[in-house]
């Protein structure tokens, strides 16, 4: 018993020891290119670090550029130290444009606020590291564009509905597999039982001299 309490408790240290080395992992998201128009957005954009032993500051630029016939390339938000709201910020993304990042600087996504028709068109996302060495400094660049479309209301996803109506034909599945099997313990039980009443039946039938007496003993 003492052997068999030491191997449980080895057996907890190990698994808290294996908990305590996990770390998150950063996945390269695409962003969602559809928008529905008074709800809001997250353009995801994620650069992730592979030396987090690395001293790093980060700079990220977003921007904007529309459909129409002066595509001019705009800045609608800034991250430099800090998140900010670019100082000649257009009226179109005053106050509507938020940062959703994290504190890592992996993830360096944003939101807009209240979306709009005009939304729609490409936004970029343009990361700067630095990255400082004991004797010199390097930098890294990467740039991800969105192609954003903004429609009145959510347009029907195939995939999920081929997936709740497979979720569905699944659920009747598995219903159908447990009546089955709920009427085949039943049966094997009611069938268990009736032999167990015949074997009683046969018993009592048998005169009560006989189940005294079963027969004479065989002597050599």
């Amino acid at each position: 018993m003492e052997t068999h309490g030491r191997l449980v408790l080895h057996l907890l240290l190990l698994f808290i020891f294996a908990v305590v080395e996990v770390r998150l992992v950063c996945v390269d998201v695409p962003s969602d290119g559809e928008a529905i128009v008074g709800k809001v957005k997250k353009l995801t954009c994620i650069y992730c670090m592979k030396r987090e032993e690395i001293l790093a500051t980060t700079k990220v630029e977003w921007f904007y550029t529309g459909q129409h016939k002066n595509k001019t390339k705009t800045l609608i938000y800034l991250y430099d130290r800090e998140p900010q709201e670019p100082k000649d910020a257009d009226a179109q993304w005053k106050g509507r444009v938020t940062w959703t990042g994290s504190k890592d600087m992996q993830d360096v996504s944003i939101s807009i606020l209240n979306v709009t028709l005009n939304d729609t068109g490409t936004y970029e996302c343009e990361v700067t590291r630095f990255f400082e060495f004991d004797s010199f400094k390097l930098s890294a660049n990467k740039n991800i564009v969105i192609n954003l479309k903004v429609n009145m209301r959510a347009s029907e996803d195939i995939t999920a509905l081929y997936s709740e109506i497979m979720m569905y034909v699944l659920l009747v599945f598995l219903t159908f597999w447990l009546l089955v099997e709920m009427v085949y313990c039943y049966r094997k039980i009611s069938k268990s039982d009736e032999q167990v009443q015949d074997t009683a039946t046969d018993y009592l039938a048998i005169p009560s001299e006989n189940k005294e007496n079963p027969g004479p003993a065989v002597t050599e």
